[in-house]
């Protein structure tokens, strides 16, 4: 997992071939008047998905993973904490969904505060609770950039 500000996203542009594409979308786009959906930056390959909602407690929300694609997940506004821990560490608590490339889990890991201009890219071997509550609810404006692997 790698956590920083948008500001320093040239640093981590070389990990990927599509990660340029998607911080550079992230980079130039206003959200605030981008309706909730789905963006096609490269077709299936990159796209986002914009989407606002109210941060709820841990216990309210499920670990996922998945296996095609790498988030980067992008706080427009807003803030939260997101849940983070090798997917060794749990236990499966469904069956892989191949059409919307997720798995949940059970178990515990760490959480780490994600705010307003930052992103965090989460990798596959990686379980992840998203939109949790920090010192009190947020409403967030979070935009995914999925680049498949």
């Amino acid at each position: 997992m790698i956590s920083d500000t948008l500001s320093n996203a040239p640093f981590y542009c070389n990990l990927h071939k599509s990660f340029r594409l998607a911080f550079d979308y992230l980079q130039q786009t206003d959200f605030s008047n981008i309706e909730n959906g789905k963006i096609e930056l490269d077709g299936e390959n990159v796209f986002a998905i914009v989407n606002r909602y109210n941060t709820h407690s841990a216990e309210e929300l499920k670990w996922e993973a998945h296996r095609k694609y790498i988030d980067v997940q992008f706080i427009a506004s807003g803030n939260e904490h997101v849940g983070i821990v090798d997917i060794g560490e749990m236990s499966s608590s469904s069956e892989y969904d191949d059409g919307k490339d997720v798995q949940f889990f059970e178990g515990a890991g760490e959480h780490f505060h994600l705010r307003e201009k930052m992103f965090a890219v989460i990798f596959p071997h990686e379980v992840h609770k998203p939109g949790i509550t920090s010192a009190e609810r947020a409403h967030v404006l979070k935009v995914v950039i999925k680049v498949r692997l």
